[in-house]
C-alpha cells in the first residue's frame, strides 16, 4: 500500500496522491489522465478530482496500480463502489479488467463476455473484488496469453475457474509448461466464430494477437498508440527476439480489418477502420525506420 510519509512532493496538494514506490507504468495516466501525469520518471497528482465521475475513475486507478503506489489520505468510503466497478466496459461485450500486475508490469488484461464462453485476456492480479465480479458476468472459459511476458497470476486464475489457457509454444517456459491449449505454427488459428488468434513474432517468437470479431484486436506487447508519437507503434526498445520478425508480423496484420487496438502496455486507440489502416501504415512506415 502507499505510504503518506514517501508521497511524492510532485503532487498537488490533497486526498488522492502517488507515492516514490511508483515504477512509471503508465497504468494511472492513461486511465485518468485529468489527475495523473508524468512528472520527474514517475506518476504524480496535478488535478484532484472534482467530479463523482472523476472520483470513481481515480480509486479504479488505484486499485489498478500494480505497485499499489497510489494512496488517499482519508480512508476511501467509496471504495466498495470502485470494486464493484471493474472491469469496465469498452464497447459492447468487451471489457477491462483492471487489477494490473507488478508481474506483467503493470500490463492490462481484457474480458469477454459470450455464450459460448468467456475470455480473459492477459492475466490480471488476482484479486478477490476481482474475482466475485467475473463469476458474476459467468466466469471464465477460457484465460488467452498472448505471450510470456504478461502471464502473472494465470495459475491461480486456472485454479478458481478451471479455464483452459491457450499460450504459443514457443513461449511456454517452465512456469506455463503445464497449460491446456498450446498453440502451433506461424498461421493465423480460427479458434471460434468470430475469433481469430495471428501469430506475430517479434516482440518474442511466440506473440500472438487476438482479433475478435474484426473489431477488436488485443495486441499484448505488439502494437499500441504512443502518447509521445501520436501514432501507432511497436516496441522498438523492448524488443526481446527480432525486429525484423516483428516487422514481418506487422505488415501481415495491416491486412487485417479491426477499429479497436487494446494492448497490454501502452494505450488504446480506436477508430474506423479507414483511419485504421492509415495509422497501421504510418506504423509500418516507422517500423521499417527504425
Amino acid at each position: 500500500m502507499a505510504h503518506l510519509k514517501d508521497r511524492r512532493p510532485q503532487n498537488i496538494d490533497g486526498d488522492i496522491y502517488v507515492d516514490t514506490s511508483c515504477i512509471d507504468c503508465d497504468t494511472c495516466r492513461w486511465m485518468v489522465p485529468s489527475v495523473f501525469h508524468r512528472d520527474a520518471g514517475m506518476s504524480a497528482v496535478y488535478h484532484q478530482p472534482l467530479t463523482e465521475a472523476e472520483r470513481l475513475a481515480t480509486l479504479q486507478a488505484v486499485l489498478s496500480c500494480p505497485t499499489a503506489s497510489i494512496g488517499t489520505v482519508e480512508p476511501p468510503k467509496d471504495m466498495k463502489a470502485a470494486q464493484a466497478s471493474l472491469p469496465t466496459p469498452i464497447a459492447e461485450n468487451v471489457y477491462h479488467c483492471g487489477y494490473h500486475s507488478e508481474k506483467s508490469y503493470g500490463a492490462a488484461s481484457y474480458f469477454i463476455q459470450r455464450p459460448e464462453g468467456n475470455i480473459l485476456i492477459d492475466s490480471p492480479r488476482f484479486a478477490a473484488p476481482l474475482v466475485k465480479q467475473l463469476e458474476a458476468l459467468g466466469g471464465v472459459r477460457y484465460l488467452y496469453l498472448t505471450h510470456r511476458d504478461d502471464v502473472a497470476d494465470h495459475e491461480r486464475w486456472h485454479e478458481q475457474f478451471g479455464c483452459d489457457r491457450l499460450l504459443h509454444v514457443a513461449d511456454i517456459t517452465s512456469s506455463t509448461a503445464d497449460i491446456e491449449q498450446p498453440l502451433r505454427g506461424t498461421e493465423p488459428i480460427e479458434f471460434a466464430p468470430g475469433i481469430t488468434i495471428i501469430p506475430v513474432p517479434g516482440h518474442t517468437p511466440g506473440h500472438t494477437v487476438l482479433l475478435y470479431r474484426d473489431r477488436f484486436l488485443f495486441t499484448g506487447d505488439h502494437l499500441a498508440w504512443s502518447a509521445r508519437l501520436h501514432q501507432l507503434y511497436a516496441f522498438r526498445n523492448y524488443c526481446w527476439y527480432s525486429w525484423t520478425e516483428l516487422g514481418r508480423s506487422m505488415e501481415q496484420l495491416a491486412a487485417y480489418e479491426f477499429e479497436w487496438v487494446l494492448p497490454g502496455h501502452g494505450r488504446r486507440y480506436h477508430a474506423d477502420t479507414a483511419m485504421m489502416r492509415e495509422q497501421m501504415q504510418t506504423c509500418l512506415d516507422w517500423v521499417r525506420s527504425q
